[in-house]
C-alpha cells in the first residue's frame, strides 16, 4: 500500500518513528519545537512529545552540537537539527575534532551515535551565504558517515539506521526537495551503506544525488529522445562512496558524468573521477566529464543563480558530448 506523502512529510515521519521507537531518542535545534522546525519537518512533535524530547536550543550551534556530543556519549541518541549547512561550520570543530576521533582516538571503548540533519543546496534566492552545497567537505572527513536522501523513500527510511550507527551520521537534506510529493509505499529502513541505480542504461553513467538528482532523471529522459540511453545512479551515500555500483554501471556503459551541486576544484566530482580512472581506466572510451556550480558565491538575481548551479541543459549537453567523444 502507499500514500501520497511530500519530502518534509515523510521526514517527519521517520523523526516520529525513531520518538517512539527508542526512549533514548530526542530532537534538538534551532525552532524545531514551537516553530514547528524552519522547514516545518518537526511540526506538531513538541505537542505529541513534550519538551524534553523536542527541544528548542539557542542560536548557538557550536553549544547545541556540542551538547548532542555529549549527549550522545552519555548513551543517548540525539538527533540534531541545523538549519542550513552553513551554520554547521560554527560547529566544525566539535564534530571533526571530537565526534569524528572519539571512536578511534579511545581504542573504540567510545562512540558517538549523534545524528545530525541539515538544509543544504541553492535554488532559493537566498544568497551566498545560505546556499552552499558543503557535503563534499564533511565527505573528506574519516570517521563521519555522510547521508544525501533525495527521494521519500530515503527521507523517510534513512533515520532510524543512521541512529544505530556508532559513528556520527550527518544527513544532508535538499532544500529544493521539502515540498516534493510523490507516492510512498509503506515500509522500513533503506540501506544506507550503498548507492542506488535509478534508471538503468546503456551507454553512460549519469551520477548525481540530493537536489542533483531529479535534474539527471530529468536529462536522462531527454537524452532518451535522442536514442541515448543513461543509467542514472543516486549517489545516496558520500561517505563511504560506494565504488562497487559506480564500477559496475561504468564497465558496462563506458561513459562517466558526475552532477554535482559542489563547487567544482576538489569537489567530491572529482573524487569520484579520480577513483574510476585508477580503478577502470581502460574500461572507458571517453574521458570522465562533470557538471558542477560554477566558481563563485552563489549570486541572489534569479536568473544569475541558476546560471551558477548545474542544470538540465548543461547535463544534456555534457552526455552528447561524451557519446560523440568515444565508442567501439
Amino acid at each position: 500500500m502507499s500514500r501520497h506523502l511530500s519530502y518534509r512529510e515523510a521526514l517527519r515521519e521517520a523523526l516520529r518513528e525513531a520518538l517512539q521507537r527508542d526512549p533514548r531518542v530526542f530532537l534538538m535545534g534551532e525552532d524545531v519545537g514551537r516553530y514547528g522546525g524552519s522547514y516545518a519537518v518537526s511540526k506538531d512533535l513538541l505537542e505529541e512529545f513534550g519538551a524534553e524530547r523536542i527541544r528548542d536550543t539557542p542560536l548557538s550551534e557550536l553549544g547545541f552540537v556540542g551538547a548532542g556530543i555529549g549527549a550522545a556519549l552519555g548513551g543517548m541518541r540525539p538527533i540534531v537539527e541545523v538549519m542550513t549547512v552553513n551554520f554547521s561550520l560554527l560547529a566544525l570543530d566539535p564534530l571533526m575534532n571530537t565526534a569524528a576521533t572519539l571512536r578511534h582516538m579511545s581504542g573504540g571503548q567510545f562512540s558517538v551515535p549523534l545524528v545530525l540533519r541539515m538544509a543544504t543546496g541553492a535554488g532559493r534566492q537566498l544568497a551566498a551565504q545560505h546556499s552552499h552545497s558543503l557535503e563534499g567537505w564533511y565527505a573528506h572527513i574519516p570517521g563521519l558517515k555522510i547521508l544525501a536522501p533525495a527521494t521519500l523513500e530515503d527521507a523517510r527510511g534513512m533515520l532510524w539506521p543512521a541512529l544505530q550507527d556508532p559513528d556520527p551520521v550527518l544527513i544532508f537534506e535538499h532544500a529544493q526537495l521539502y515540498n516534493l510529493e510523490g507516492e510512498l509505499e509503506e515500509g522500513g529502513e533503506v540501506d544506507i551503506r550503498s548507492a542506488r541505480v535509478r534508471r538503468a542504461g546503456s551507454d553512460l553513467s549519469l551520477v548525481a544525488y540530493g537536489g542533483t538528482l531529479g535534474k539527471a532523471l530529468a536529462a536522462a529522459e531527454q537524452l532518451a529522445a535522442e536514442g541515448i540511453a543513461a543509467e542514472v545512479i543516486d549517489l545516496r551515500v558520500l561517505r563511504p562512496l560506494d565504488d562497487a555500483t559506480l564500477l559496475a554501471s561504468v564497465c558496462k556503459t563506458r561513459r562517466l558524468l558526475v552532477v554535482d551541486e559542489g563547487w567544482r576544484s576538489g569537489g567530491l566530482a572529482a573524487e569520484i573521477i579520480a577513483r574510476i580512472s585508477e580503478q577502470a581506466f581502460y574500461e572507458l572510451d571517453a574521458p570522465p566529464a562533470r557538471v558542477c556550480s560554477a566558481e563563485v558565491p552563489i549570486p541572489y538575481a534569479k536568473h544569475l543563480e541558476e546560471a551558477a548551479l548545474p542544470q538540465v541543459p548543461a547535463i544534456v549537453a555534457a552526455a552528447r558530448t561524451l557519446c560523440a567523444g568515444g565508442g567501439q
